[in-house]
């Protein structure tokens, strides 16, 4: 849907009407496209103490092709980008409040072991953020918490949860920042988190936190030890299947359910570019649309009503004979009253399909075996699913369920490598919030660090990389696609 007010304040009338009233300027975010490099600019390095993740950022650099900067408190990272052929130079104070000098920054808060070793993180920021360009990107690494040696380490790591939501309130101009702990052993399954994050397909997703665990799976508690100088990269991390970063999905299957129209579409056109063959299922009364779907992108379409008893088994024999790598839970409802007015076929109706749906359906292919070994699962719940929503506790409930499976699930799933996420859309423009009234519809685009909606394509471009073969270490977690909305935080 048209935002008629992101595009006035976007032309030079309508900038300076908003900046003399003191009214929210939003950016156009930059997202993705095919025709535009998707890594450009210079990336300025920070680091804390003694840190242990500048190896594999040397290693994304190399991959990905930018030019680096290292500031002051990053003084490992010349020599050690110089062994790894890399260009770089050192950042000056003196060049602090350029404007658009810099794409991006990184900082490695791997080593730091006590609040008292936090102050590089004020030194790198301070210098640093007024160069960070129009939609830039923020993104700090360390260590999970619950991993830690020592509750000292356990406090610096958790205040790194701090900074990063409050960066990426107060950088605006459609920057966003995030934080990834990496647990020792799982430096080499970094990459594919790293360039999500970096890129424009990130661009509604900020304030979040991500955890990378060895051994290939995420979640809380599943992190190694307490780190050494002598870290071991990768150790523990299976081998990653050969891939192409421009096609990773190729020779893989990818089953989404509500396929037809919306994000659903959305996400089968994403994982199809990525090289998916999509499978794409959806109500029997919306055969047409999904069909022209899936034939655009030279997928399958199978028309089931997922909530029907028999649709499991249904499904499970459509996909027997060739199986899946990845199931999207895409598929759900709204029935919205306030409870004293809600009937009991509007509470069941929601719940039946957008959270039991999703456990039978698994149930059925996981004891088939039709979800592969190493395969994805990944649920769309909601913010509504965190926070509650007035006249919505049947959505809410089945969102916020949505999290309890992947939350219980991905331990049960780490034996066979499959990994479970899910996604937790704030507002995003479709037909459903384009019926909202007025007052709530431009509440719901302003309340948040982009002070605008998303689009379907952003929830799409985050189930892709969790669906990516580089991201077997990401587990267990839910990541909202909400521009840091200011409800639930």
């Amino acid at each position: 849907m048209n935002d008629s007010y992101l595009n006035f304040v976007n032309s030079p009338l309508g900038a300076r009407l908003a900046r003399s009233l003191g009214w929210p300027l939003p950016e156009v975010l930059r997202r993705y496209r095919a025709d535009r490099p998707e890594f450009d600019g210079l990336v300025a390095i920070g680091a804390g103490r003694e840190p242990r993740l500048l190896d594999a950022l040397a290693n994304l650099v190399a991959s990905i092709g930018v030019t680096s900067v290292a500031h002051e408190s990053a003084g490992l990272w010349v020599p050690l980008a110089t062994r790894h052929g890399l260009m770089t130079g050192r950042f000056e104070p003196a060049e602090a409040g350029s404007p658009g000098k810099l794409a991006a920054l990184l900082f490695d808060a791997s080593g730091i072991e006590d609040s008292s070793q936090l102050a590089p993180l004020h030194g790198f920021f301070h210098d640093t953020l007024r160069s960070l360009g129009k939609c830039g990107r923020i993104v700090v690494l360390g260590r999970p918490p619950e991993s830690c040696a020592s509750p000292r380490q356990w406090t610096a790591q958790r205040a790194l949860e701090g900074l990063t939501r409050s960066l990426g309130k107060e950088a605006r101009r459609a920057i966003t920042a995030n934080l990834v702990y990496v647990a020792q052993g799982a430096e080499s399954g970094l990459e594919a988190t790293l360039r999500f994050f970096l890129s424009p397909r990130s661009a509604y997703v900020s304030g979040q936190v991500v955890r990378i665990a060895a051994g290939g799976f995420g979640g809380h508690g599943d992190a190694g030890g307490p780190d050494s100088p002598n870290d071991a990269a990768g150790a523990g991390v299976p081998t990653t299947p050969a891939f192409d970063w421009s096609q990773p999905l190729a020779g893989r299957r990818a089953v989404v359910t509500g396929a037809a129209r919306g994000i659903g579409a959305a996400i089968a056109s994403v994982l199809a570019a990525e090289g998916a063959h999509v499978i794409g299922i959806d109500m029997p009364s919306a055969r047409d649309a999904l069909d022209a779907t899936l034939r655009q992108l030279n997928g399958t379409a199978l028309a089931f009503d997922i909530a029907a008893p028999e649709a499991p088994a249904q499904i499970a024999a459509a996909l027997d004979e060739q199986g899946v790598d990845i199931v999207v839970h895409n598929a759900g409802i709204t029935k919205d009253k306030t409870i004293a007015k809600m009937t009991d076929a509007m509470w069941q109706s929601v719940i039946d399909i957008n959270l039991s749906a999703q456990e039978r359906i698994d149930d059925a292919l996981l004891a088939a075996g039709i979800l592969r070994d190493g395969g994805r699962i990944i649920g769309v719940s909601s913010i509504s699913g965190i926070a509650g929503n007035l006249g919505q506790t049947n959505y809410a409930t089945s969102k916020a369920g949505v999290i309890g499976r992947v939350q219980s699930m991905a331990p049960h799933l780490r034996a066979r490598g499959i990994t479970i996420n899910a996604v937790a859309p704030g507002f995003i423009e479709t037909q459903m919030t384009a019926r909202m009234p007025l007052t709530l519809r431009e509440a719901g685009r302003r309340m948040n660090s982009m002070s605008q909606g998303g689009q379907p394509v952003d929830v799409a471009q985050t189930i892709a990389w969790l669906a990516h073969p580089g991201a077997a270490g990401v587990s267990g977690q839910i990541v909202r696609v909400c521009g840091q909305s200011l409800i639930g935080a």
